[in-house]
């Protein structure tokens, strides 16, 4: 029988991020497109709808706040260790629009033990920076993709990180 070696680095970000996508329902009920991933980094776009409009005819920022959220979501899940959010806030910088098309780029800042600190930055189609969100992770039991190594064997060495 032939053993397969685990998954690391990109590669295994890439593999739980497709499994997360498989599964996140408001993610694509939304029309959320993932652009990017990589160990501790997502990259997320959406375009803005009618329906996501308020009263004053812009982006809610409930949309603006789902959009980062998912974004952090994949960025603090490509280790293979699964992770929620602890806690998160926004800063809303700019109003956005129908039509306008809306990127969350989250970033890992710190990572050890259970928690996670990443940030994003949700800027426009031109480059303008709509808000900035931040959001503190907290790894629970289990594995994403089950790889036949405990969590931190083979993507702690390759990416620096201390399991």
């Amino acid at each position: 029988m032939e053993q397969r070696s685990p998954a690391t680095g990109q590669s295994l970000a890439e593999q739980v991020a497709g499994v997360l996508w498989d599964q996140d329902r408001a993610s694509q009920t939304l029309g959320m497109e993932l652009i990017d991933v990589r160990p501790g980094f997502a990259r997320i776009r959406m375009a803005v709808r009618r329906d996501m409009t308020n009263g004053h005819g812009t982006c809610h920022g409930g949309y603006m706040f789902l959009l980062a959220d998912s974004s952090f979501a994949f960025a603090c899940n490509t280790h293979n260790q699964k992770a929620v959010a602890a806690s998160a806030e926004i800063h809303f910088l700019a109003s956005a629009r129908e039509g306008d098309v809306l990127t969350a780029e989250s970033t890992e800042q710190f990572l050890a033990g259970r928690s996670g600190v990443y940030d994003t930055r949700v800027t426009n189609q031109d480059g303008q920076l709509i808000a900035l969100f931040r959001g503190k992770s907290a790894t629970i039991k289990g594995l994403i993709i089950d790889d036949g190594e405990p969590p931190g064997q083979s993507d702690a060495a390759s990416s620096g990180i201390q399991a």
